[in-house]
């Protein structure tokens, strides 16, 4: 084992068995990056040390990885083929080690927020994206683990020779002396980054030249930043000593990252040979240009106060766009990726749903999926008395053929309330759809 590798795993087997004699868990931020990587092999190689010098290993470990549901999917393919394999390893190697997946709630999902409810997509004024798909699906799991033990520990990949602006944010919340730091936001947690003495070149040389613990191989890893890599210098075929350049410094993201101008990895994998990924991209890009074109925007923020240069939320005809291209990209990506999905049914349901509370009838999320798929995507359970209540419904309203459209739009309403979250503004929602219809009837003289 190299020095400066040794240097950080006796430093991880002091601040487990040593400094701190708590049973704080220990929360592991892993995303299958190189950084999150090399920190996880050499903690595993700790606790190794920890039970073959002491008999035991007594602090919970817990691998926290977040799904934001849009990540560049050939990364998550990866991630979770390594996930499986720590779990596998952990349980053979008798490590406290836990697997914990994280995903945002529904209601909190980037579909259900810019095609449901119409935010624009994300850009630097307006980053929503980054707490509701990042920050509050692990904090939720943090939280937990905070009010079970009282505390805990999270360890992050951090490294201070990042950037500059890494290290002033490291420095800024670190302590004189101490190892761990306080949490800026969460309460009762505390940060630790075991790496962030490492530089680039030692990151890749423990990639490449330390044997994983789950038995993974990381030239595969070495591999993707290779291929996903944008950088102008040529990658080294071996890295064996800590002074070669290593490859690969792009970062992964999610593949609709809009904050960017320019997804450099995607393009890179199109370029080297990933090319069932170019509809994402284009798709990607084609949002990103479209965000504000007015003719896409209504004049309303979601609170109905008036936008700055009527830049509100999208239009419903362009949500239901959206909503069309999208399915029409996963269609295509399907071809290669059976299983793949860029939306999930739980995702268009709530669409549908919010597109009822918004009073946006014209477009059903069912008939636009079976126009992509040509098939039938059951929103709603269709029996026998289903159908009698709807002949029975327009039997009564043949003298007033409109009150039948009347009629389904609140019982839509007021079905479809609950399925977010609580029905509280049902009965103002059911008030305004009535004096819509009421002022549509005095202007058409019934």
């Amino acid at each position: 084992m190299v020095d400066f590798a040794q240097n950080v795993i006796d430093e991880i087997i002091d601040q487990y068995m040593f400094a701190d004699n708590t049973k704080r868990p220990w929360i592991i931020g892993f995303s299958g990056g190189k950084d999150s990587t090399v920190m996880l092999q050499l903690i595993w190689k700790a606790l190794l040390e920890c039970k073959n010098f002491h008999g035991f290993v007594g602090r919970d470990i817990y691998i926290v990885c977040n799904d934001t549901m849009i990540e560049n999917p050939v990364i998550t393919e990866y991630v979770n083929k390594i996930l499986n394999k720590i779990e596998e390893a952990a349980r053979d190697q008798d490590l406290p080690i836990k697997i914990e997946k994280t995903i945002p709630k529904l209601e909190d999902s980037l579909w259900v927020n810019m095609i449901g409810r119409g935010y624009p997509a994300p850009n630097n004024a307006f980053r929503w994206c980054t707490e509701r798909l990042k920050i509050k699906p692990t904090s939720r799991f943090i939280t937990e683990q905070v009010n079970e033990f009282g505390e805990a520990i999270i360890l992050i990949g951090t490294r201070l020779s990042e950037s500059a602006t890494r290290a002033r944010t490291m420095n800024k919340h670190s302590i004189k002396g101490k190892r761990l730091t306080k949490h800026p936001l969460q309460p009762n947690t505390y940060m630790y980054a075991p790496i962030r003495h490492l530089s680039l070149e030692q990151v890749w040389y423990i990639i490449r030249t330390i044997e994983s613990p789950w038995d993974a191989n990381n030239d595969e890893l070495f591999q993707l930043y290779s291929n996903a890599s944008a950088d102008d210098y040529e990658c080294p075929v071996v890295v064996t000593d800590a002074k070669h350049a290593p490859c690969g410094q792009s970062r992964f993201g999610c593949w609709m990252c809009t904050v960017v101008k320019q997804d450099k990895s995607m393009s890179a994998l199109i370029d080297n040979g990933f090319f069932w990924l170019k509809p994402l991209l284009k798709f990607r890009d084609e949002i990103a240009l479209e965000r504000n074109d007015i003719k896409n925007r209504m004049n309303l923020r979601r609170n109905k106060t008036e936008a700055v240069n009527g830049m509100g939320c999208y239009t419903p005809l362009y949500r239901k766009d959206i909503l069309e291209r999208l399915l029409k990209v996963q269609k295509e990506i399907q071809q290669n990726k059976p299983n793949f999905e860029l939306i999930t049914n739980q995702e268009l349901i709530a669409i549908q749903t919010i597109w009822y509370r918004d009073f946006i009838f014209d477009y059903k999320v069912s008939y636009i999926y079976h126009k992509v798929y040509n098939t039938e995507l059951q929103m709603e359970t269709k029996n026998k008395r289903r159908e009698k209540e709807l002949e029975l419904l327009k039997k009564s309203c043949e003298q007033e053929p409109q009150n039948f459209d009347l009629i389904q739009e609140l019982l839509t309403l007021q079905k479809n309330k609950s399925l977010l979250s609580r029905r509280r503004g049902l009965k103002d929602d059911i008030e305004t759809r009535i004096e819509k219809y009421l002022k549509k009837g005095r202007e058409n003289g019934y």
